[in-house]
């Protein structure tokens, strides 16, 4: 076996070992700090204890009781000026992708030139804006590749190329820069 054989073979093992172990490393190191928030010694066991009572939690804050006090709590973090920034910013992005009014639920493509030759995709956030210079407009946020940050553009309407499709698909098409998910088709 030559050298390059060898390093060729070596890089295939890599590829195919590293993404599987760096997954496995990074939820047994998730399950072991949260098993150690717990005095138990039953490995998993914290992980079922969370996950039972953030749904638990989900449950009271679904009830009347429990809508004016998170409202209170709201108000009360929305006071605070740093803890107000870094609160809204998060309940804004987690609203956005798993709240009531999800806001990636609308994929489309945005050319870049007048032949549209190139295409960026992403998703529709806002339809309208109160300012009448941009009527014609929407907000699209385009997320980069390997990376959950982004652009947000303003697009004329006529401009988009709507999609339909999985939009967890569309996300992990644009995050992986294409190599996993799949393109949703364009409407017709």
């Amino acid at each position: 076996m030559t050298v390059n054989v060898f390093f060729r073979y070596l890089l295939k093992g890599l590829l195919l070992v590293v993404p599987v172990a760096a997954t496995v490393y990074i939820i047994f190191v998730t399950i072991q700090w949260v098993d150690r928030l717990l005095p138990i010694a039953i490995p998993g066991i914290g992980l079922v204890v969370v996950i039972a009572s953030i749904t638990l939690i989900g449950v009271a804050a679904d009830t009347i009781v429990a809508k004016p006090f998170t409202a209170f709590i709201n108000r009360v973090i929305k006071k605070v000026p740093v803890v107000s920034f870094i609160y809204s910013s998060l309940n804004d992005v987690v609203g956005a992708v798993a709240g009531d009014k999800k806001k990636f639920n609308q994929p489309v493509l945005v050319p870049f030139d007048e032949n549209a030759n190139l295409m960026k995709p992403g998703f529709v956030t806002q339809q309208d804006f109160e300012d009448a210079v941009l009527t014609e407009y929407v907000a699209v946020y385009m997320p980069h590749s390997y990376n959950f940050s982004g652009n947000m553009f303003l697009v004329k309407r006529e401009k988009l190329v709507r999609l339909e499709g999985s939009n967890s698909e569309m996300m992990k098409y644009i995050v992986s820069a294409g190599l996993t998910g799949k393109l949703a088709k364009s409407k017709s």
